[in-house]
């Protein structure tokens, strides 16, 4: 085998895997109430990307704790509260919602994890939405 080969296997192994860790990655939400007159756009980070995971053909010889899978989930996480515009008084208009400071994979946490996996809910407004972003700046 050539040097050059040996030297590019050594750097797939070596960093193949760290340059596909999930990562905190950039996400719109939109967020509204029945009960408020306006939508509200919101800059925040999520975990995404791909976690290296195998699925055992022996399952049914392997203790339930090896079954599980691992998941892009956070690592450090804050939570944000906004204000949502045009809500009578008798309605709450806070809304907090997470931004993912740093990821890692690992075991899915149902304290703060939706663990199931949905079908995609369309993500847009059905009020209209106020001229300003909250979080990031656009």
């Amino acid at each position: 085998m050539t040097a050059t080969f040996l030297m590019s296997l050594l750097f797939g192994f070596a960093f193949g895997q760290t340059m596909s860790f999930c990562v905190p990655t950039e996400y719109i939400m939109y967020v509204e109430r029945t009960e408020c007159a306006y939508c509200l756009t919101i800059n925040t980070t999520i975990c995404a990307g791909y976690c290296l995971t195998r699925d055992s053909n022996g399952k049914m010889f392997l203790p339930k704790s090896a079954l599980s899978q691992n998941v892009c989930t956070y690592k450090d996480i804050t939570y944000r509260t906004v204000m949502l515009p045009g809500c009578p008084l008798h309605v709450t208009p806070y809304f907090s919602y997470p931004v993912a400071r740093s990821c890692k994979c690992g075991k899915c946490n149902t304290d703060y994890t939706d663990c199931i996996h949905e079908s995609v809910r369309t993500n847009y407004c059905t009020k209209p939405q106020k001229p300003f972003l909250v979080g990031f700046p656009v």
